[in-house]
């Protein structure tokens, strides 16, 4: 873990990653009323030192906005992650012999090889995960084991907060907090494309084992979704 940031008792922990497109932006700005935001900030204000968990990429005006309100950030770019172990995957496919049953790797079990390296967190590490919209870009298939990695490492009573579109995104985009109730989309690169829409009952069915859940539907065809472990 790198320590980039310091401010007080409170800090911030990245996990090192490569620096990539989406740090520049590309259009105008486009803010966006978070009632999911509200309601995720709400209970972590119950929780003295909340340990929060960010899966897009850092923004400071995001971890600055959490540490002053007495939270410790951690931050991992997890679709960059993913894009950089599936290009790995293909270049080792492509320098080793082809398997003699000629049958490829699931999809599921590249999830689960690519989670002995990512969110390597002890059990009930975080009170909250900013998930944002990042399980739409993951196939339908590995988004239970993924679930089932980020189930454990929420402690009980934490949330989960995650976006949801409801149809194909038009563009790729990156969130930051501005304040309790507003996020910024900011457009940028596309990092990976958009893999699946979510209806309602598969998202019930991915957070079966969270104990309550609520969800809000703006009028840009985004369902803010927060899930209570």
């Amino acid at each position: 873990m790198n320590w980039v940031a310091k401010k007080s008792a409170t800090a911030v922990a990245v996990r090192p990653s490569k620096p990539g497109p989406a740090a520049s932006v590309i259009g105008a700005r486009n803010l966006r009323t978070s009632n999911g935001l509200r309601e995720f900030l709400d209970v972590l204000g119950d929780v003295g030192g909340a340990r929060v968990l960010d899966l897009g990429t850092v923004w400071q005006s995001t971890i600055s906005f959490l540490v002053d309100r007495g939270c410790r950030v951690s931050a991992e770019d997890l679709l960059r992650g993913w894009k950089d172990f599936l290009a790995a995957e293909e270049e080792q496919e492509r320098a080793a012999p082809a398997p003699e049953n000629g049958e490829k790797i699931s999809s599921a079990v590249l999830m689960e090889k690519f989670l002995q390296s990512a969110l390597q967190y002890p059990v009930r590490s975080f009170h909250g995960i900013l998930a944002w919209d990042v399980l739409d870009y993951f196939d339908a298939a590995v988004v239970p084991v993924l679930m089932e990695r980020l189930f454990h490492v929420l402690h009980p009573g934490g949330a989960l907060l995650a976006l949801f579109h409801s149809r194909p995104a038009e563009g790729f985009h990156r969130y930051r907090i501005m304040d309790s109730n507003t996020v910024e989309l900011l457009a940028a690169p596309t990092l990976v494309v958009h893999a699946h829409v979510f209806h309602n009952r598969e998202i019930l069915d991915l957070f079966g084992r969270f104990r309550s859940s609520k969800t809000f539907v703006g009028r840009d065809q985004v369902r803010e979704a927060l899930f209570l472990r």
